[in-house]
C-alpha cells in the first residue's frame, strides 16, 4: 500500500454547507469484456475512520477482502448496484453507468443530498454529483465506495469462473489478457460476454457461443 490516505476535504465542504448524507461512488468493470458494470455506493460516519482506505487498485486483493468487511460494519450504509453483460450490450456504456449508479443509490436505503464522483463525467446525471477528478486517490468517500465495488464484483468474477474455466476469470476478472483472449478465439463468447464491444468484432471463433 503507497500513497498519502485519502481524506475528507471534500466531505467536509459539504456538510459544512448542509448537506447531510453526502454519498461517494466509484465504478468497476467498465473496461472489461465479461462480467457485471458495478458502482458502489458509501455513506461515511462523520465521527469514526478506519485505517488503511486507498484507492482500490493500489491494494492487493487479500487487503482488499480484509477492508471490506470492517467497512460494510464502520459505513451508515454501503451498496453496490450491478448492470449485467445484457443490459450493457442493450444499453450501452453511458446509460448502462446511469443505471449501475441509480442501483446504488437506489440500495443506499437513504435519501441522498450530494454525490462525489469519480472523474469528471456526472453519471448520476441528476444534478446531485460534485465530480471530483482523481477522487479515487484523494477523496475518502470515493476510495471507500472503489474497494467496495471492486470486492464485490470480484467475487461474482471467482465464482462464475467455475462455469467457464478457460477463460481463467479468478484471475482476469474479465479484463483483456492473452489467456482471455485465446479462449475467446478458441471457444467463443460466453453468456457473460459483452457481445455488442467492439473487440468481437476482431476475435474469430472456432466454436459457437458457450451457455
Amino acid at each position: 500500500m503507497t500513497g498519502r490516505a485519502p481524506g475528507l476535504e471534500h466531505e467536509r465542504r459539504l456538510w459544512a454547507d448542509g448537506h447531510q448524507v453526502v454519498a461517494g461512488l466509484d465504478e468497476v468493470g467498465r473496461g472489461a469484456w465479461a462480467g457485471p458494470l458495478s458502482v458502489g455506493a458509501v455513506v461515511l460516519p462523520r465521527d469514526r475512520r478506519i485505517n488503511g482506505i486507498r484507492d482500490s487498485k493500489r491494494l492487493a486483493e487479500p487487503r482488499r477482502e480484509e477492508l471490506h468487511d470492517r467497512i460494510v460494519d464502520w459505513c451508515v450504509a454501503v451498496s453496490v448496484g450491478h448492470v449485467a453483460p445484457a443490459e450493457c450490450d442493450e444499453l450501452g456504456m453511458s446509460a448502462a453507468m446511469r443505471l449501475a449508479a441509480r442501483r446504488a443509490l437506489d440500495g443506499l436505503g437513504l435519501q441522498v443530498d450530494r454525490v462525489l464522483v469519480d472523474g469528471p463525467w456526472d453519471f448520476v446525471g441528476d444534478g446531485r454529483a460534485v465530480n471530483v477528478v482523481r477522487g479515487d486517490s484523494t477523496c475518502r468517500s470515493i476510495a471507500t465506495a472503489s474497494i467496495l465495488a471492486k470486492v464485490r464484483r470480484d467475487r461474482i468474477m471467482r465464482a462464475d469462473a467455475e462455469s467457464y474455466p478457460p477463460f481463467d476469470f479468478d484471475r482476469n476478472k474479465g479484463y483483456p489478457s492473452p489467456r482471455h483472449r485465446l479462449a475467446l478465439a478458441g471457444y467463443g463468447p460466453t453468456a457473460i460476454h459483452r457481445r455488442s464491444w467492439s473487440f468481437m468484432d476482431q476475435l474469430p471463433w472456432s466454436a459457437g457461443a458457450q451457455g
